[in-house]
């Protein structure tokens, strides 16, 4: 009885946080149907709600906007509401900061997370998975002697907190494992790990 629970627990689980998290993406991009008029709203319009639409309005308004930010007249708009919001005190802070971090960390030329490091944190002789984020810059770079990068250590299961550490290169081994893979094995707390590949030369880090 025991094993048939805790292979029913198995099935039903994974099943039942997936329907969740889908739920709760949903539920929250469907609020942007508030931003519509009353009469454009789907109770009006259909007489019931229906989910999902908030979904479907919310890819093609950010579409539309990639469209247009993606030309000349668009770009231009984009510099004009940037100088709006820069003589802005509060907001500019908030807003160039997260900026900043967006496009590091999605922007196609960004550094951020392209390789999955083993670092040894939080002491000698006990390691993790990191992953590089860059160089160390500012005036925290003139105070460190030598090579040094910059790296990210997720906690588990919830890799979206975690340390920022700037370490000697030569510290950190980088493994031959993809970002994405990375990420499933701290999330899985080491259980799903990822296939081993046959040792190939690396190049250093930070050339790709």
């Amino acid at each position: 009885m025991k094993k048939y629970f805790i292979t029913g627990l198995l099935i039903w689980i994974p099943l039942a946080i997936t329907f969740m998290v889908l739920a709760w993406i949903i539920n929250t991009l469907d609020q942007i149907l508030l931003w519509l008029p009353n009469g454009m709203q789907p109770q009006s319009m259909f007489g019931m709600n229906i989910p999902g639409i908030g979904v479907l309005l919310s890819i093609l308004i950010l579409l539309v906007t990639g469209l247009v930010a993606a030309n000349v007249l668009g770009q231009k708009l984009v510099q004009l509401w940037e100088a709006i919001l820069a003589r802005i005190p509060v907001v500019k802070s908030i807003y160039y900061s997260v900026k900043q971090v967006s496009d590091t960390l999605f922007s196609s030329s960004g550094q951020a997370f392209r390789k999955a490091l083993l670092v040894q944190y939080p002491r000698e002789g006990s390691w993790t998975i990191a992953f590089l984020t860059g160089k160390p810059g500012g005036d925290a770079a003139h105070h460190l002697d030598g090579d040094f990068v910059s790296v990210y250590v997720p906690t588990t299961p919830n890799p979206t907190s975690g340390f920022f550490l700037m370490m000697p290169a030569a510290d950190v081994v980088e493994l031959d494992m993809s970002v994405d893979e990375a990420l499933k094995y701290i999330i899985s707390m080491g259980v799903v790990a990822p296939p081993v590949r046959k040792p190939t030369e690396r190049p250093a880090l930070l050339n790709e």
